[in-house]
């Protein structure tokens, strides 16, 4: 059912289409709360899957953001892993028609401007038929958008695809516009199942040219050069609008009635906790799981492990040990609290943003796709965090004992390492506040964009 009201006379109109997934759905609600935060007038129209609005439809909003709903014709998000690569073409060649259906439908006042999610490949085609603007919404980091359409750079240098066993993986590619110099094998999408999404995805890299705005996730003062490259680039506006992370949204409780796991960090020690999270999406091998569980287990530190589907089992094999188990947490909420002292995170950049905001080093272990240059955003460009890797290339898995001494030094806040690593951290905290503060650079762009799309002088 679509929750669509006829609105007053006077307001503006979005229409707001996010790719259907929790990475991507988190931050384009995020962006569209600051939206409707900045201008009392405007209005958004959220599109989702009938079934996403299940997942989402009763979380908090203002009152100014309504859902509206296409049919479920594409893979569950619940086994979407399992095929990916048909799931994507699903999103690509289903939505697009139902999608034009609702346009039809949404009552006054019409969209002033669609804001896609940059893997919509249809919405650009969709906005021009009906002489609608629409704004691009990447809602990874500007660098890995960079490298994504320079992969014909990548191919003229060997380097896109290559073979994970070929000495590539280790040579450095230094030619991208606002990529510093990075190692092969930490771009991924040369190699493996990286490389296969990145086919998959190519089609919407080619359609982002004929956007009218482009949109970054991130702060500018996070990825200066990357984002000055799309702003030479296009002749079309680019805005960074982040980070796009629930910041107004934390809350804390007055009324007795704090979730166990706030009253269980409220009674550690400060900075002593790791909390300990590998997304919702793809997840490591069940071999390279219990490593990482026994590691934690024997390092002896606190930690609070947010684990969803997993977390009977997990909360089994961590019996005893000197941390809790969860299913869920307002992850944002956790990292801010003051017994938080590290962050173990797959690098999702929703999450990495969440971590530098709140001032946490990150002990970075990526999985799959962007995660791994974001890892190297962390370690090598912000110097915010430390990477899990194995010591022994010829090794498949990161074996305990490396876990556990790499657990320990990331958790010591009094070497100086770890006393540098979370200075830098507080400093970018500070950075990003300010952007998205009154009159900071974030905010001006919010601002900047609204005038765009709504032809205010």
């Amino acid at each position: 059912m679509d929750l669509i009201k006829p609105q007053p006379l006077g307001l503006r109109h979005v229409v707001a289409m996010p790719w259907p997934g929790r990475g991507h759905i988190n931050p384009m609600l995020n962006l569209c709360k600051r939206l409707v935060r900045r201008d009392p007038n405007l209005i958004v129209t959220v599109v989702v899957t009938e079934e996403w609005l299940g997942f989402i439809g009763s979380d908090p909003k203002p009152n100014r953001i309504h859902f509206a709903t296409l049919p479920n014709l594409i893979p569950s998000a619940l086994v979407r892993a399992n095929d990916f690569i048909s799931f994507v073409d699903a999103v690509f060649t289903r939505l697009e028609e139902p999608f034009e259906q609702l346009l039809d439908r949404l009552s006054c006042p019409p969209p002033n401007a669609i804001i896609a999610d940059t893997h919509i490949i249809w919405a650009v085609r969709v906005g021009t038929k009906r002489n609608i603007p629409v704004a691009s919404f990447w809602t990874t980091s500007a660098t890995i958008l960079s490298l994504f359409i320079h992969s014909d750079l990548l191919a003229s240098h060997g380097h896109f695809p290559v073979e994970p066993s070929e000495s590539k993986l280790d040579e450095i590619v230094d030619y991208i516009p606002g990529l510093s110099p990075t190692r092969v094998r930490d771009l991924q999408i040369s190699h493996g199942y990286c490389h296969e999404i990145f086919n998959a995805f190519k089609k919407s890299f080619g359609e982002l040219f004929k956007a009218k705005y482009l949109l970054f996730p991130s702060a500018y003062e996070l990825e200066p050069k990357a984002i000055d490259f799309f702003t030479s680039k296009f002749d079309f506006p680019v805005y960074a609008t982040g980070p796009l992370i629930p910041f107004e949204d934390i809350s804390v409780g007055n009324d007795g009635n704090e979730p166990d796991y706030i009253q269980w960090l409220d009674e550690q020690p400060e900075s002593s906790v790791l909390y300990i999270s590998q997304g919702s999406f793809l997840s490591v091998s069940e071999a390279q799981m219990e490593e990482i569980v026994v590691g934690v287990r024997e390092v002896g530190v606190r930690f609070l492990w947010v684990a969803r589907e997993s977390d009977l089992k997990l909360k089994e094999s961590l019996k005893g040990s000197s941390g809790v188990v969860v299913s869920w947490c307002h992850q944002l909420r956790v990292l801010c609290h003051k017994a938080v002292g590290g962050f173990w995170t797959h690098c999702g950049f929703n999450s990495t943003l969440e971590g530098i905001y709140s001032g946490v080093p990150m002990l970075a272990f990526p999985v799959s796709w962007d995660q791994f240059l974001n890892a190297k955003l962390i370690v090598d460009e912000w110097r915010v965090g430390m990477r899990i890797e194995r010591k022994k290339k010829t090794e498949l898995l990161i074996v305990s004992d490396e876990i556990k001494e790499l657990v320990k030094r990331f958790m010591d806040g009094e070497s100086e390492d770890g006393k540098e690593m979370r200075k830098r951290v507080c400093d970018l905290s500070e950075i990003c506040r300010v952007a998205v503060a009154e009159s900071g650079s974030s905010d001006a762009d919010i601002d900047a964009f609204i005038k765009d799309i709504t032809k205010i002088v």
